[in-house]
């Protein structure tokens, strides 16, 4: 039999604990948790159920268990193993609620734990995360090729790739998650330039984490020249730059029988032909 297939290894997440330690070190750029956090609690705000034992599975810091307090009855927090190929440390069907924000974007096996995720869930458990994902960075990503292609002839990937708002919908089908619902945020944030940004990536302890970044200091030339491009084609009026920054909302529920399902085929009361058509059935 064919071995089965391995995980690809996108992200070295040792290197991200090393990074998340210097932008501690360095004083932390929260901007974007903080913003997603008090969004995580607001939507569970709207969900009219309570829940028991909870977890938080790898949001940096304490501040989801503060804005969550009230809501959920106990709150766990749960790291994800440094190489994420330890399965979570959660027994099937033992928890109500997943939350997770911002901790997900650099995880290379996301499949594998979502579906641990949907396995710990009770039945009618909830899962409601935030991740960075579709066009984050798109600006600094143009300048940074359109840079290198000029000075050094060639291009490398200088910003992690992150999942398509597409793709994430279709992973939490594939996990077993009922009713997936999968929204994005986009938010924009301006800089006095391109190396203000730069600063705040460090700060978040989100520069580039790919096992196949270049190893080699990025050449001044190659800095001085993307940051150039960068205001070319994307500062505006008052000559400030943006970059884009969109946050990724998943949520699904454990399967239960309460839970609403699709019609059996042939048992719609209304004919799609005459409402295409505006007749009456």
């Amino acid at each position: 039999m064919p071995e089965p297939a391995s995980t690809p290894v996108l992200f070295d997440r040792a290197l991200l604990r090393a990074r998340q330690a210097r932008a501690e070190r360095l004083g932390p750029a929260t901007f974007l948790r903080d913003h997603a956090i008090a969004d995580a609690a607001d939507r569970l705000a709207s969900v009219n159920r309570s829940f028991v034992d909870a977890v938080d599975l790898g949001t940096p810091g304490d501040a989801l268990g503060e804005a969550v307090r009230g809501r959920v009855a106990s709150l766990t927090q749960v790291g994800i193993a440094p190489d994420d190929g330890a399965p979570l440390p959660l027994p099937p069907a033992s928890v109500d609620l997943v939350l997770s924000v911002l901790a997900l974007q650099f995880v290379n096996d996301l499949p594998g734990v979502l579906a641990q995720v949907r396995r710990a869930l009770r039945p009618d458990g909830l899962l409601l995360a935030a991740m960075i994902g579709g066009d984050t960075l798109t600006e600094l990503r143009q300048a940074f090729a359109a840079a290198e292609a000029e000075i050094e002839g060639g291009v490398s990937p200088r910003v992690s790739p992150f999942a398509d708002v597409r793709d994430v919908g279709g992973l939490l089908q594939r996990a077993g998650f009922a009713l997936p619902v999968v929204d994005v945020e986009r938010l924009t944030v301006r800089y006095d330039n391109a190396f203000a940004l730069m600063q705040d990536l460090r700060r978040m302890g989100a520069t580039n984490l790919l096992v196949e970044r270049r190893k080699a200091p990025t050449r001044r030339a190659t800095l001085l020249r993307m940051a150039q491009v960068y205001g070319e084609r994307f500062a505006d009026a008052d000559g400030r730059i943006r970059a884009t920054f969109d946050i990724v909302w998943l949520l699904g529920w454990a399967p239960h029988e309460s839970q609403p399902r699709p019609l059996r085929p042939g048992s719609a009361k209304f004919s799609l032909e005459a409402a295409v058509k505006g007749r009456k059935p």
